[in-house]
């Protein structure tokens, strides 16, 4: 499949997934991509390695830049805005949002100090060593500081309890074609 492979234009800095580690692929890297969601792309690379490059990067891979993050639409601050801004968030490997993944452990929502509202969030990875979890998080925490109103989000990441595929929503479940009772045959990507 020749036609699915992009050149890179120009250097790019890249994060190696799942391992965390950031690096730039030089120009003329090879590259197909496997996954863009969530204004992100998750590629792989002739070496066999993943990588995810940022949109601020797509002009690397000749592809026409997302729009700018969509603003959260004018009015009022809700915790249903707060579910639906997380759920911009995907992960790399996994084409599935954070919230139907079940990384998302708990969103507490307190007035910030002064004025405006502080976002806490608790969120695990889908096993231990995912060195993404930084990465994750600091999306996380970046989407949801562009809300109105936000003044403060932090989000921790926790592994207790230990995550599972039952924590996975059911349309993720269907989207990955998994048992829907036990979300068995996870395609586990992670070591």
């Amino acid at each position: 499949m020749q036609s699915n492979v992009i050149v890179l234009s120009r250097d790019c800095e890249a994060t190696e997934v799942p391992y965390g580690g950031v690096q730039v692929l030089p120009a003329g890297t090879r590259v197909r991509i496997m996954q863009s969601l969530g204004g992100t792309y998750t590629v792989a690379i002739e070496q066999g390695s993943m990588m995810r490059i940022e949109a601020k990067n797509a002009d690397a891979l000749g592809v026409a830049a997302e729009p700018k993050e969509a603003q959260a639409a004018p009015g009022q601050f809700s915790e249903k805005l707060v579910w639906d801004q997380l759920k911009t968030v995907y992960d790399p490997e996994i084409p599935v949002n954070v919230v139907d993944l079940g990384l998302i452990y708990s969103c507490q929502i307190t007035p910030a100090e002064g004025s405006g509202q502080k976002i806490e969030i608790k969120m695990t990875m889908t096993a231990p060593g995912c060195g993404m979890g930084d990465v994750l998080r600091a999306d996380i925490e970046r989407k949801l500081a562009q809300l109105p109103e936000v003044r403060e989000v932090h989000a921790e990441i926790v592994f207790d309890p230990p995550w599972n595929p039952g924590r996975m929503s059911d349309a993720a479940k269907l989207q990955l074609g998994l048992d829907l009772d036990s979300g068995s045959q996870l395609p586990m990507y992670r070591s």
